[in-house]
């Protein structure tokens, strides 16, 4: 018996431009068939089912993040402590705490029975609130006698309390980079960078950012991701664990979670030449719902965390300038060693000398070794300039950019970290795009919401959370940024044979939309709702768990 369906719509946006619209679509064995209006399917419709589920619905390819962390999924399973509210995987709605006082009473509140268990939360951050930065004080008073930590939003720095330093051996003599102090001198329990954070993680426990990833973790991401119509995603650190791994064959053989999953390797977990062993190891794994073969190196850390590092004249407000997680003299080896291997590399860059050294190493590394195709890709990459992104095209780079950071971040840029006229250029799609530089768009969950009709809104309109356009010479059109979330960051992920678009031989992977993102006005795109998802063509509704 054939598997043949025949899907009807409203309307059906393909991103494919020699037929960019269609109202019909077969699909079997979980790809398109055929495509078009009813003339053009006709030759198929023998024995097809008809599924009228969609005809009053528009339907869009499954939209793609290139850049988000299955940790999304097990983050909730701790406290969120965040300035903005927040819809859980559940569905449910967790109101953002907006001053330090109230974070302590969530912290306090949230506290687990067991009185020996630290109290760990995460989605802070500092940035917003006027006045101090949280100080081990703060954190002393949710609790003494157990550890305290807080993962800031991005990611790259924590809060904790005494009890945290004191059994990772820190004390005011310590002269560590990272640590910080005071204009008095003394620690605030505020710490910069993997290594304090790692050292943190090792002696109380994973946090909501570092704990083993799970099956039920994934499906979990999964549900909010089908919520916001995206059918595959990236987990763009991951360990490749034994445990990770066989976390994602189970979810990719369970044909009722809605995904596709690309992890990247993450290089810190494998020194030397052990990563690329480990990706050999794995690559027989790979199947249409697993994806492997791309690797993640980070090059510094976050802007608002005042990790990034910037080029002169440096940050706004006088900040000392950020962390190296991958010095510029190691650089060139650790690409020079995945490219030859030929992995994917994905590259966290996300201050502009970050950006150009990255640039610089590339240029030196594919002279040595051309390699057609690369498709290398700097991720974030928030503030390059005109030159910079030329160079970045001479070299075939792609560049996944962060448009969300102008919403959640944007006015902070221009008051602290970039000031007024560098923080025009934040995310600059327009430029990137001009001088032909392909590139995506993405949230970077859990660090921002996953909602790719949000993102694409922020490309477009470039607001930020106070209603100031940032860079309106930066803006992209709604079919631009909606290809960014498709297509482009497909391309990225050098998938774009496969997902993407709806063309005759791709999955039959798409979003479902109540209402036209193309005919809708600009403003109101975040409002577009998603019914679902479909991916190789089963259908999940959006709320059902995965």
């Amino acid at each position: 018996m054939s598997d043949r369906t025949l899907i009807v719509a409203r309307r059906i946006h393909t991103m494919n431009p020699a037929a960019p619209v269609a109202t019909h679509l077969i699909h079997r064995e979980g790809r398109i068939e055929a495509i078009g209006d009813l003339e053009a399917v006709a030759p198929f419709l023998d024995g097809a089912m008809r599924d009228d589920r969609f005809a009053d619905a528009i339907l869009l390819p499954g939209f793609v993040e290139g850049h988000s962390h299955f940790a999304e999924g097990i983050a909730w399973r701790f406290p969120y402590v965040g300035f903005f509210d927040r819809n859980a995987p559940d569905g449910r709605v967790h109101k953002g705490l907006k001053t330090i006082a109230e974070v302590v009473a969530g912290l306090r509140a949230s506290a687990p029975a067991d009185a020996a268990a630290p109290i760990l939360a995460w989605g802070f951050d500092p940035i917003y609130f006027d006045g101090p930065r949280m100080t081990l004080a703060d954190l002393d008073a949710v609790a003494t006698d157990r550890p305290v930590a807080v993962t800031h939003a991005s990611g790259h720095t924590m809060n904790v309390n005494s009890a945290v330093l004191e059994l990772i051996g820190i004390t005011e003599a310590a002269e560590l980079d990272g640590l910080q102090r005071d204009a008095d001198g003394r620690i605030t329990g505020e710490l910069m960078g993997p290594e304090l954070i790692g050292r943190v993680r090792r002696m109380i426990g994973a946090d909501a950012f570092a704990m083993g990833l799970d099956a039920d973790g994934i499906r979990s991401f999964a549900s909010l991701a089908c919520r916001a119509g995206v059918t595959t995603a990236t987990d763009l650190v991951a360990d490749f664990s034994e445990g990770s791994i066989e976390a994602y064959q189970q979810v990719a053989q369970d044909d009722d979670v809605p995904l596709r999953m690309v992890p990247a390797l993450g290089f810190f977990f494998y020194p030397g030449d052990s990563g690329v062993r480990r990706l050999a190891e794995l690559r027989a794994l790979a199947g249409p719902k697993l994806h492997l073969g791309m690797v993640k190196l980070v090059v510094d850390g976050s802007i608002q965390g005042f990790t990034a590092r910037l080029r002169w004249p440096g940050y706004h407000n006088g900040a000392p300038n950020g962390l190296w997680y991958i010095a510029p003299a190691q650089l060139e080896a650790l690409i020079e060693l995945y490219h030859c291997a030929g992995a994917h590399l994905h590259i966290h860059t996300n201050g502009d000398e970050a950006s150009e050294a990255t640039v610089a190493a590339m240029e030196r590394v594919l002279a040595r070794h051309p390699r057609p195709d690369h498709r290398h890709t700097l991720q974030h990459c928030q503030m390059p300039d005109a030159a910079l992104y030329r160079r970045i095209a001479a070299l075939g780079l792609c560049c996944n950019l962060f448009s969300n950071h102008i919403y959640y971040w944007g006015d902070e840029h221009v008051a602290k970290t970039m000031g007024p006229t560098r923080a025009q250029r934040l995310s600059a799609a327009r430029t990137a795009t001009m001088y032909g530089v392909p590139i995506a768009l993405h949230s970077d969950a859990p660090v921002t919401p996953l909602g790719p009709l949000f993102t694409a809104w922020c490309a477009v309109m470039r607001r930020t959370a106070s209603g100031r356009v940032l860079g309106e010479n930066e803006r992209l059109t709604v079919a631009e940024a909606l290809r960014a979330v498709t297509l482009g960051a497909a391309y990225t992920l050098k998938l774009d044979h496969l997902i993407g678009s709806l063309e005759i031989g791709k999955y039959a992977d798409f979003a479902v939309l109540e209402h036209d993102p193309f005919e809708v006005d600009p403003e109101d795109l975040p409002k577009v709702g998603v019914r679902g998802t479909v991916v190789g063509g089963r259908y999940a509704a959006a709320g059902s768990p995965a």
